[in-house]
């Protein structure tokens, strides 16, 4: 089990949905990927594609305009 970090802030949409689909395909089942950014709106679209992807959402935190997402795979 490894943990994947993807940082995608400063990036808009559909870039960080991208990104985190991307690593999801890279990513082995147990794996922890944690999605960081700035992007209000991929902050509500990631979530709902871990949802669609059938993944398990560990957390949704965010701190001074910035969020993170854990998900495992």
């Amino acid at each position: 089990m490894a943990e994947v970090k993807v940082d995608v802030c400063g990036q808009t949409c559909p870039q960080p949905l991208v990104e985190f689909r991307k690593a999801v395909r890279l990513a082995s089942p147990g794996d922890v990927l944690e999605i960081t950014g700035t992007h209000p709106t991929s902050k509500e679209e990631i979530p709902l594609a871990v949802k669609a992807l059938k993944l398990e959402l560990l957390s949704v935190e965010e701190e001074g305009g910035t969020w993170k997402i854990r998900v495992r795979r």
